[in-house]
C-alpha cells in the first residue's frame, strides 16, 4: 500500500555540524583506495551546485504550502545549505595540481546553468528524481558500511551524516511537486516525473562516471583502464548506482511516494548521535 504521505513523526532538523575533513588531503581517503576515492570524490564535486540547485527548486514554491509541509520546507533548504558547505570544504582538499578539479567543476557548473534556465518547475521536477537517487544510495551506504572500513572518522561521519539527513528529508521535493500539480492530469504529473527519472538515470550515472575517471587518470591509469575500474566499482562491486534497484524502480510504480519504502530505522540508528554533535540550524 502506498504510503501517499510522509510520516508524521518525520521531521527535517539540519545540524550545522563541522567535520574534521583534514585527511582528504592524503589522497585515497576512501581506505587508500584510488578507484573508490575516484567515485566518491566525483559525487562530492556535483554537490555544492547540486545542493544549491535543489534549494531554488523548493524555495520558488515554499509560498504556495503551509503547514507540516512548509516547516520541512525550511529544514530541507537549510539541511541542503549545509550540505553543500561541508562537500564544499571536502573539495578544496582535493589536490588541484594533480587532479582536474577545475576541469569538473566548470563542467558542473554548466550542466547546472542549463538546469537553471529550463525553469523552476522542471528544476523541481529534476530534483524529485535526483533526491530519489541520494536517498536510494544513502541506503546502499547504510548497507554496506564496510565501503568506509579505515576511513578517517570525520570523512566517515560526514558521509554518513549526508546519508541520514537525505533519507529524513527524502520526501519534501515530491510532497512540494505533488502539492504545486494537485490540478494536473495524473496521467501527465505520472509521465513527467518517469521521463525525468529516465533522462536523469543516465545523465545522472554518466556524469558522475566520467568524472571519477578522469581523476583516475591524473592517479596514473588509462582512459579506458581508468573507466572500466569506475564502472565495476558504480555497477558491480560494491554497486553504489546498481544494488538499490528495488527503490530505483519503485519510481515509475503509478501512485508511488517516496516513504512507500519505510525506512525510518535508518536514521534512528544515527540520529542520536548526530543530534548530540549540533543544535538544529535554523532555515
Amino acid at each position: 500500500m502506498s504510503a501517499k504521505a510522509t510520516p508524521g513523526d518525520v521531521v527535517v532538523p539540519p545540524r550545522d555540524i563541522r567535520f574534521d575533513l583534514d585527511d582528504a588531503r592524503k589522497g585515497h581517503w576512501l581506505g587508500g583506495d584510488p578507484v573508490g576515492t575516484a567515485v566518491f570524490n566525483a559525487l562530492s564535486l556535483t554537490f555544492p551546485e547540486g545542493e544549491r540547485v535543489f534549494i531554488d527548486a523548493v524555495r520558488h514554491y515554499r509560498g504556495e504550502v503551509d503547514g507540516k509541509l512548509a516547516e520541512d520546507v525550511r529544514g530541507f533548504i537549510a539541511q541542503e545549505a549545509i550540505h553543500a558547505r561541508e562537500h564544499h570544504g571536502l573539495n578544496q582538499l582535493i589536490d588541484r595540481e594533480r587532479y582536474p578539479v577545475a576541469e569538473i567543476e566548470q563542467a558542473v557548473r554548466k550542466r547546472i546553468a542549463f538546469a537553471r534556465s529550463r525553469g523552476p518547475m522542471r528544476m523541481l521536477i529534476a530534483t524529485i528524481a535526483l533526491e530519489h537517487f541520494t536517498a536510494m544510495m544513502a541506503d546502499v551506504h547504510a548497507a554496506h558500511q564496510e565501503m568506509f572500513d579505515g576511513v578517517a572518522p570525520g570523512i566517515e561521519r560526514l558521509w554518513r551524516w549526508h546519508a541520514m539527513e537525505e533519507t529524513e528529508h527524502k520526501a519534501v521535493a515530491f510532497d512540494v511537486f505533488m502539492h504545486v500539480t494537485r490540478r494536473w492530469p495524473p496521467l501527465v504529473r505520472y509521465l513527467r516525473r518517469s521521463l525525468a527519472m529516465a533522462v536523469i538515470s543516465i545523465v545522472f550515472t554518466r556524469n558522475i562516471t566520467h568524472y571519477a575517471a578522469r581523476l583516475l587518470e591524473a592517479d596514473g591509469y588509462s582512459k579506458k583502464d581508468a573507466l572500466k575500474a569506475v564502472k565495476r566499482f558504480v555497477w558491480r562491486e560494491p554497486g553504489i548506482f546498481s544494488r538499490g534497484w528495488k527503490t530505483y524502480f519503485a519510481w515509475y510504480r503509478p501512485g508511488f511516494h517516496p516513504w512507500d519504502h519505510d525506512n525510518r530505522a535508518l536514521i534512528a540508528r544515527w540520529r542520536a548521535e548526530f543530534d548530540a554533535a549540533a543544535q538544529p540550524a535554523a532555515a
